[in-house]
């Protein structure tokens, strides 16, 4: 299972030199991990406790039915999860967009400069992504940089930092990122513990990429030609761009409000927005033309949504989610208690394995490794929610804000390990030995 996962992960890398999606490489490895696990699992799970409760809960239940009827659901359902809730994000985004409602931001972003236009789309991120969360984060501020930056590769490297610091303002925020949520929920970390710990590292983990990119980086940036002001004609007005603009972005950041208040899971909220902004625009637009109406309207937007994106996050995940059945993560984990031994370094490689390896997965082993070896508000919490935060941004599709900036944008995967991967490794290690020293002078 693991040669088969390497192997497929390099096809996914090597994409563009194959000539074939990253999307049917993933699906094709996603299926294979759970052959092999259903062919040759049963000899390595006799001491799985999962496997043995569901053994005495059906009389007649075997190995196979246990993969199929009980893993794989599991599995699929929590991927679900994340697959509703990206396309909900990126309907209402694109919904938005149609509407040219960003232009009530990037109308206020004057400047071409390529250094202040990064630390100001940078900042902007961070924060939007600690009130958000870092996968909306990073479809809105796409979103805005195809209205900024015209050339592609541009708007690549810029894309590149928007994950970096979509990534970091999540790690410190409790509703920012699934790992801290996950930590938070669980009773692990407490909300302004988690705040006051990791901001600061997780601030640094952005800043020191953009000291060094600043010195490097000269010129300006060209700016995309607006066709509605060229043709002089815009189908919509100036309060139905502010109105949707104001509805999208509400509903947005009324999804960690919405998880807080009901506990249901998030993609219920943002699908709930979804909802309530389909019905305003389809009466928002009833009386417009047949040439306009359909992209104003959700059912319109939806069809320009990235399916095959959505297909490679399906795969990917599944794939790890094998790994995770057959044990193999559990064992990662074991191994670095076993070898590594340093509760700071356990972290470190935990948040580099991330860039792999999909973070949940990582920071759930870690979770029932230590659940009662560590008390509330424990530094290896807190680390670890930075740690498996910020590590996935060292590649491109080590985090769900990585693939979704990917997959919107096209980005290539070794052109992102070439170009900003580097960046991203040295901001990550900035930012564990801030941690670091701040725990051991300030807080011990």
């Amino acid at each position: 299972m693991i040669v088969v996962f390497i192997l497929g992960y390099a096809a996914i890398a090597l994409e563009h030199p194959l000539k074939v999606n990253k999307s049917a490489t993933a699906l094709l490895l996603a299926v294979m991990m759970w052959v092999l696990f259903i062919f040759g699992g049963e000899q390595i799970l006799i001491n799985s406790e999962s496997f043995h409760k569901y053994l005495e809960e059906f009389t007649n239940g075997n190995f196979q039915t246990w993969v199929s009827h009980h893993e794989l659901l599991t599995h699929l359902g929590e991927i679900s999860e994340i697959l509703f809730f990206l396309l909900g994000a990126m309907t209402i985004v694109e919904l938005v967009d149609s509407h040219e409602g960003f232009r009530i931001i990037t109308d206020r972003i004057s400047t071409t400069n390529k250094v202040k236009l990064l630390w100001i789309l940078s900042i902007l991120t961070f924060f939007m992504s600690a009130a958000l969360d870092n996968l909306t984060t990073s479809i809105v501020m796409i979103a805005l940089l195809r209205k900024l930056i015209a050339d592609k590769k541009d708007r690549w490297f810029f894309a590149g930092m928007v994950i970096i610091a979509a990534n970091a303002g999540g790690a410190w925020s409790p509703i920012g990122d699934v790992t801290t949520i996950m930590l938070w929920i669980g009773g692990h970390v407490t909300t302004l513990n988690i705040i006051a710990k990791t901001i600061v590292p997780s601030m640094v983990s952005m800043v020191i990429p953009l000291i060094f990119l600043s010195f490097l980086m000269k010129g300006v940036v060209r700016r995309p030609a607006h066709a509605d002001k060229e043709s002089g004609h815009n189908p919509t007005s100036s309060f139905e761009r502010n109105f949707i603009f104001s509805v999208g972005v509400g509903s947005l950041l009324m999804v960690p409000v919405f998880k807080t208040v009901t506990h249901l899971p998030p993609y219920l909220g943002m699908l709930m927005g979804l909802g309530i902004l389909w019905v305003i625009t389809e009466i928002l637009h009833k009386s417009k033309n047949e040439e306009h109406k359909p992209m104003l309207t959700v059912v319109g937007t939806l069809r320009k949504v990235d399916t095959p994106s959505v297909l490679f996050f399906l795969g990917i995940l599944l794939a790890v989610a094998a790994l995770q059945s057959a044990g193999h993560l559990r064992l990662l984990a074991t191994s670095l208690d076993e070898y590594v031994g340093n509760l700071y370094l356990i972290n470190v490689v935990i948040g580099i394995l991330s860039s792999i390896v999909d973070n949940v997965p990582l920071v759930a082993g870690a979770m029932g490794m230590y659940e009662s070896v560590f008390p509330v508000d424990h530094y290896f919490w807190e680390m670890l929610a930075y740690c498996a935060g910020t590590g996935g941004s060292i590649l491109i599709i080590g985090s769900a804000a990585g693939v979704a900036v990917m997959g919107m944008e096209k980005i290539d995967f070794i052109w992102y390990l070439k170009k900003v991967s580097i960046w991203a490794l040295i901001g990550y290690f900035a930012g564990s030995a801030t941690y670091w020293a701040m725990n051991v002078y300030l807080f011990e």
